[in-house]
């Protein structure tokens, strides 16, 4: 399914030493796949959805202006599921005066509340972003708690009138249901739960859930409005197999809308984990999406395929690798691999105070409000794809010796509706670090940094007409950086106009690269990303 037929190109790279040459195959478009609008969306932990949102009386502009810079890019706002473990904590006390109550129990979590109740005024941060569809996560895992089914027939309608018909995405009942039994957090299920008992469950609160739409909201009821993302799983490899769960009849309903399933690269306490042999490392990637791309194929084709819920490291991201310019680099590589493939749109997860969270909403004790390093990934990616039309392809490399190297060398093609060539992504995935005992040496007197030079022969179906390519580059200091980060010469940062675009006078902008014989050339640092934009759409 995913065989890629390839046209010739070349690649040359330099590095303070005469041109090697490599050869590189580029997708033919007809082979390149078309993600979802809103490709690049997000998910938000339910106990951190107030932080991100606010309310009616003070919304977060601050949140909303980020995803207004994404549709500017996509043509569409992100689409936004609310959700994570906390739903399964979430329950419904209709006397609670603010939003939401959570109790910290550092024994099973130190970064969200695991013991919640939430309000009716929790339902008006769904009323504070313009043209923003939402998923809303329900509580099926029910954290011991007798109120978990009183919690579900309460929550349906004012979820639903909140929401409404223009601003529903989906609906989702339960986070990663295939921990139940073994979460670290807390069991919530015996041990010998199964996919069956699973299914049971879930069939019963469907069902219970859509007699409640019937009533609260009879307009989303219709097959144009009503439907879920499910399973939710963790990963393929946990106490329960969506496979199994299919077979089951998890859709017997025939409601699942999306096919969703949920990826991390690593953990946030895994050893050995590093920028270099984990986020920085494409193979790594290759190897983490494997799973879905079987999974995709083979459980339940004919229902698209997303990742609902996904970031660098679980266990909300580790300081100095989860927030860095690396992180911002893999998120571009992560995404990109994954439209490649088929998946059709990812969810970056985020919390408050979430190490690998694209920005800060709020002021707290931990953490600073602010635009973090992998919303200009986001930003990057999302302006490579570009609207809903793009197809996406990786660029296979294929070179001489030590100077290409696939784990670090990576490329991407995006096609518009007509099949011609409109953008290429080149990322330099070699980590350079420039502070204090990190390969730049000091902050004072930094090693050199080194660019390799790419020499890339466009396709002949689609290069005719082809004169130059505008230059446009997610920069920073090095892989280490946290802040000072800009694309295309712009900041997004909260200090500057509250995450609206700023344009840094101290960056070189407007570079561009001639297309001579077929072939355009263009230097790319170690830990840089650059979209070589051809203006054909």
């Amino acid at each position: 399914m995913y065989n890629l037929a390839m046209l010739l190109t070349q690649i040359s790279l330099v590095a303070a030493k005469p041109v090697a040459q490599a050869i590189v195959n580029t997708a033919n478009s007809a082979n390149a796949i078309e993600p979802f609008d809103g490709f690049i969306s997000y998910s938000i932990e339910f106990a951190s959805f107030p932080d991100f949102a606010g309310n009616k009386s003070n919304p977060n502009d601050f949140s909303n202006n980020l995803l207004d810079n994404l549709g500017a890019f996509s043509g569409i706002k992100p689409y936004i599921r609310v959700g994570g473990n906390t739903q399964d904590y979430a329950i419904f006390n209709s006397e609670l005066t603010i939003a939401l109550n959570g109790t910290y129990n550092l024994s099973r979590s130190a970064d969200y509340p695991t013991t919640i109740e939430i309000g009716p005024s929790y339902f008006e941060s769904y009323e504070t972003w313009p043209d923003v569809k939402f998923s809303h996560g329900f509580n099926l895992g029910g954290n011991h708690d007798n109120r978990k089914l009183a919690t579900l027939l309460a929550t349906v309608p004012l979820a639903c009138k909140a929401i409404g018909k223009d601003k529903l995405y989906l609906w989702e009942y339960g986070n990663e249901p295939d921990l139940f039994a073994t979460s670290s957090q807390g069991p919530v299920r015996p041990s010998n739960y199964n996919e069956s008992d699973y299914v049971a469950e879930w069939l019963e609160g469907t069902r219970a859930i859509k007699r409640v739409l019937k009533d609260a909201c009879p307009d989303l009821v219709s097959n144009d409005t009503y439907g879920y993302l499910a399973p939710s799983f963790a990963g393929t490899s946990n106490h329960l197999k969506a496979p199994l769960t299919w077979a089951d009849g998890l859709d017997e309903d025939g409601d699942i809308k999306l096919f969703s399933s949920h990826n991390y690269i690593s953990g946030a306490e895994t050893p050995g984990v590093t920028l270099s042999n984990t986020l920085l490392n494409h193979t790594r990637t290759v190897q983490s999406m494997s799973q879905h791309i079987a999974e995709n194929a083979s459980v339940h084709p004919g229902i698209p395929y997303i990742l609902g819920e996904t970031n660098s490291l679980y266990n909300q991201g580790r300081p100095g690798l989860s927030n860095s310019f690396g992180a911002a680099l893999w998120t571009i590589d992560f995404a990109l691999y994954s439209a490649s493939v088929g998946i059709r749109r990812v969810h970056y997860h985020m919390g408050t105070d979430y190490r690998y969270a694209s920005w800060q909403p709020i002021e707290t004790n931990k953490t600073t409000v602010g635009t973090k390093a992998p919303y200009y990934g986001n930003v990057a990616a999302a302006a490579f794809i570009g609207e809903k039309g793009t197809r996406v392809s990786e660029v296979a490399l294929q070179g001489e010796g030590d100077r290409l190297d696939g784990s670090t060398d990576v490329a991407y093609a995006a096609y518009g509706a007509d099949g011609g060539l409109v953008r290429l992504l080149v990322v330099n995935l070699r980590e350079y670090n420039y502070t204090l005992n990190g390969t730049g040496g000091s902050d004072l007197n930094p090693e050199p940094r080194p660019t390799r030079t790419y020499q890339l022969s466009l396709p002949t179906s689609s290069n005719l007409g082809l004169e130059e390519a505008t230059v446009r580059r997610l920069y920073a200091n090095g892989s280490d950086a946290v802040t000072g980060i800009t694309w295309d010469g712009w900041s997004y940062n909260y200090e500057l106009d509250h995450g609206r675009p700023v344009r840094l006078e101290n960056v070189t902008v407007g570079e561009t690269a001639k297309v001579v014989g077929g072939t355009v050339e263009v230097g790319v640092p170690d830990s840089q990303a650059v979209i070589l934009d051809f203006g054909t759409e």
